[in-house]
């Protein structure tokens, strides 16, 4: 009987510590889940793609994969920082919105002055990494980024529908700092990358705008879709953009850097990416926004693969 009573006691007490232990692992797991939430993974995944893009494009010889490493990790650290003082900024705006308000920040999971800190340790350490292991040029490209991104676009998000112009501008660095990275200068061909993918944001972003423009009315967010009800505009700019982009695509082929594989693959994709832009202008429906966000981020990768593959030795 005493021994039985014995194990049954050691049983619940077992049992005891193991409930109080799975509370506190579940704690720490949504703890994680909250941090990498504040980083905006799934915009990291394209920044890192780009960059990495950029890098290999603008490689000369041998591609360093140490190099290429601490390039990628650096700018992962920095967009990671960016998305979570973005996140830090925009808290009370998220909180009146149905996409955003179960972030860490608007539904009280996290205190603001910790995301604030985080958002600068990452941020910090990243231009560091670029600046040490890579070269000052990509570390200041990145910090151009950052501050445009912090201190005009996000302001301007609830101010002026000109905020997509301006945010377009540090969203289209990444290929940028990965060829800064690889060279050390920003040559024509830079340029030409970040005219890809500053004219790519528009249709992507508008798109997005669209499908969310009652939640981003709520926001306080004055993107052109919000006051531009009856699509015309938007259309337009999503018209204009995605025709411009074909030939400005096509460049790196007729500069160089690209082969036959990358032009006529290119050619094909922009009509395509042509075909979904002009069905949502015509549509101005909710299915033709969504199909078209889903033909921009088909896009842009197998774009950026194109060239990688077809790159043609600078």
């Amino acid at each position: 009987m005493f021994s039985e009573s014995g194990m049954e006691l050691q049983s619940k007490t077992a049992v005891s510590a193991i409930g109080r232990a799975a509370p506190r692992r579940s704690l720490w797991r949504i703890r994680i889940a909250d941090y990498v939430e504040l980083t905006k993974p799934g915009v990291i995944w394209l920044i890192l793609m780009s960059t990495g893009a950029g890098f290999y494009i603008g490689a000369q010889g041998a591609v360093d994969l140490l190099l290429l490493f601490h390039a990628v990790l650096g700018t992962a650290l920095v967009a990671g920082g960016t998305g979570t003082l973005n996140q830090y900024l925009e808290r009370e705006g998220d909180a009146r919105m149905r996409r955003t308000e179960k972030r860490p920040l608007p539904a009280r999971r996290m205190e603001p002055r910790t995301a604030l800190v985080f958002g600068i340790s990452l941020s910090t350490l990243g231009m560091l990494q670029l600046a040490l292991a890579v070269n000052l040029l990509a570390s200041f490209l990145a910090l151009g980024t950052l501050a445009s991104y912090l201190l005009l676009y996000t302001p301007l998000k609830k101010r002026t529908v000109y905020c997509t112009l301006v945010g377009a501008l540090p969203g289209a660095m990444p290929p940028v700092i990965g060829w800064a990275a690889a060279r050390g200068e920003i040559g024509l061909e830079a340029v030409v990358l970040f005219a890809i993918l500053f004219l790519w944001q528009f249709p992507h972003f508008l798109a997005i705008a669209w499908m969310y423009r009652d939640d981003y009315a709520r926001g306080g967010i004055v993107m052109l879709p919000v006051i531009d009800r009856d699509g015309k505009s938007t259309g337009r700019q999503i018209n204009f953009c995605a025709w411009l982009l074909l030939p400005v695509s096509l460049l790196p082929a007729f500069m160089g850097m690209a082969g036959p594989v990358y032009l006529f693959g290119c050619l094909a994709l922009g009509l395509a990416f042509i075909y979904y832009a002009v069905s949502a202008d015509l549509s101005r429906s909710l299915r033709g926004a969504r199909r078209l966000l889903l033909a921009s981020v088909v896009y842009l990768p197998l774009m950026l693969a194109l060239m990688v593959v077809d790159k043609v030795k600078l």
